[in-house]
């Protein structure tokens, strides 16, 4: 296993070999498009097998719906309500997989309250399915990675959750699923998939697909966002992994292919001690299943589920959109949420497949499981799944390019742990260590293992190289300095949008879009990415004028509106546009 950074010297060396690949040099066995948690762990299983795989992406690593889901991993307790249990059963033992082995550092159990309405039926009835969803979960052979459900009465529930209205239910039902950062996740899953191997390159387009005589795909021509340089590669098979972007991708070689339906679903961000209770929240409404979830500091509430035609880039709540979600979380809460609590908010892109429906039902029924489909010979295209089923999509995947080859080369993912991974333990030590030496709190200890597990060994000797980086940031505490460096060292991070947002989450996490952080981000980046003073200042501005454009998004009624004021901005790197 080769070393598994990711930074600005891996993405050009990942370059010159798809370039050398589309002159003279040898194919890749596989090209992935799409570097989500879908395109990330098709890499990582090709890879993993032995295959000769790279990966590429338009923006940054996660830019799209893999950062701005629930961020959780979960069985999907609703879609037992459509009866698909093959589906709840198969999240349920890839989130325990999860759990136990491949990425234990990552993905952390949390309690969350099923409220019930009636006594008797909704104990019956919800207490049943709770109990299935539980069933399911324990049909893998080992020891269970969560506790059993439990009944709670009013006052089981006023004990775990003092904010919950006493009108709101007669009582509850505490099941557990798991939360993950689901841009960290992502990001980790690359740098696993360069460990064995991968070729990973973001801020790369494809503007085209190669075939060769007899019509097949070939390759892909790319450009090189960083520096619009235009060149092809060749690969035996490519795999389009582009979520709401797929039909695009499949566009360049097919009139035909899946159809994918983009669903926006957004969430609100409170500080934790808005809300007085431990476990999260699930509850039904009359168009979506809504969270409370626990989020280290604060509460992470959502979600919607509405059909979105807008630019696919910039998906944004409405003003709507956020007042419906405080509006189903105050019905059960004793102190009520405003608009002033809500310190950041995100709007994310769901790829479902599009429903052959007549009778108008909406995206909300659609199910979550994904078709895996060859629109011309050499091209392979992937949509639908959920976050949580991201190893299997991937599977089936790479099982599909290799045909009857692949006996030959099963997947082996269900026994690769990510990057950081080592047990429940991991990194705790290193984290304690690091602590002690530069007096840190335990909550910085406790932050660093679930972020990094053993790769805190790694934040642990930026620190002893350059005790200035065991500094908090000041405008966002939370996080070291040495975690900017990492994030730009071996994580892949090559603008300040892409550690605001998704290697930190300051963005949303702090007032004002994280600005009192802004310049010191800016300046850890320049002084390691060797930005000049102008490209230093340009990366600041367009982060300013993007999060006034965002704001000003926030306050439009509708999706036309909102996303108007949202492409205002202009972007720091553009993509190519038909």
């Amino acid at each position: 296993m080769v070393e598994n950074y990711v930074n600005a010297q891996s993405r050009s060396d990942a370059l010159r070999a798809l370039a050398a690949a589309g002159r003279d040099g040898e194919p890749f066995d596989v090209l992935v498009i799409g570097g989500g948690v879908t395109g990330a762990g098709i890499a990582l299983d090709a890879a993993s097998r032995g295959l000769k795989t790279a990966v590429v992406e338009a923006q940054d690593w996660a830019a799209g719906t893999s950062s701005r889901s629930s961020k959780l991993m979960h069985g999907g307790l609703r879609y037992l309500q459509m009866l698909d249990f093959k589906l709840v059963r198969e999240a349920l033992a890839e989130r325990d997989l999860l759990l136990k082995s491949l990425a234990p550092h990552l993905v952390r159990p949390v309690p969350f309250l099923f409220p019930l309405k009636r006594p008797v039926w909704d104990r019956l009835y919800i207490g049943a399915g709770i109990a299935l969803y539980d069933a399911l979960a324990s049909l893998r052979r080992g020891a269970r990675p969560l506790p059993w459900h439990r009944h709670l009465g009013r006052r089981g529930v006023a004990r775990v959750f003092p904010a919950f209205s006493r009108r709101a239910a007669v009582g509850a039902i505490q099941y557990w699923d798991a939360t993950v950062d689901d841009a960290r996740f992502v990001t980790t899953l690359v740098r696993t998939a360069v460990g064995h191997g991968a070729c990973a390159a973001s801020r790369v387009q494809v503007v085209g697909l190669r075939r060769d005589a007899t019509g097949r795909v070939n390759g892909a021509r790319l450009v090189d966002l960083e520096t619009d340089e235009h060149f092809d590669t060749r690969a035996k098979v490519v795999i389009s992994a582009t979520g709401v972007w797929t039909e695009q991708t499949q566009g360049m070689a097919a009139d035909s292919g899946l159809k994918v339906l983009a669903s926006k679903g957004i969430h609100v961000v409170v500080p934790r001690d808005r809300i007085q209770g431990d476990p999260g929240l699930i509850l039904q409404t009359a168009s979506s299943v809504l969270f409370v979830i626990p989020w280290s500091r604060y509460w992470v509430i959502g979600t919607t589920d509405t059909p979105w035609t807008e630019d696919l880039t910039h998906p944004v709540p409405t003003s709507r959109d956020i007042d419906y979600v405080l509006a189903e979380a105050n019905k059960v809460l004793m102190r009520p949420l405003t608009r002033a609590d809500v310190i950041g908010t995100w709007a994310g892109l769901r790829p479902l497949l599009q429903p052959q429906m007549k009778d108008g039902t909406g995206s909300a029924k659609v199910s979550r499981e994904h078709t895996v489909a060859s629109p011309v010979p050499g091209l392979v295209s992937i949509a639908g799944g959920k976050l949580t089923t991201y190893r299997v999509m991937a599977r089936d995947a790479v099982d599909f390019a290799l045909g009857p080859d692949v006996k030959a080369r099963p997947s082996r993912t269900a026994e690769v742990p990510l990057a950081g991974a080592g047990g429940a333990d991991a990194g705790q030590w290193d984290a304690a260590a690091l602590a002690r030496r530069f007096d840190l709190s335990a909550r910085m200890a406790d932050h660093l293992v679930h972020r990094y597990g053993t790769d805190t060994a790694a934040i642990a000797a930026i620190c002893d190289a350059d005790p200035g980086a065991a500094v908090p940031l000041s405008g966002a505490p939370a996080y070291l300095r040495a975690e900017v460096v990492f994030a730009l060292r071996a994580e892949g991070a090559l603008h300040l949008d892409d550690l605001m947002h998704r290697r930190t989450r300051i963005s949303y996490e702090y007032p004002g879009y994280g600005a009192d952080a802004l310049e010191e981000v800016a300046s850890i980046a320049q002084s390691e990415l060797g930005w000049t003073q102008a490209q230093l200042q340009g990366e600041i501005g367009h982060y300013r004028d993007a999060a006034t454009a965002y704001e000003a998004a926030l306050h439009e009624p509708d999706d036309v509106t909102a996303s108007r004021a949202r492409l205002a901005a202009a972007e720091l790197v553009p993509l190519h546009r038909d």
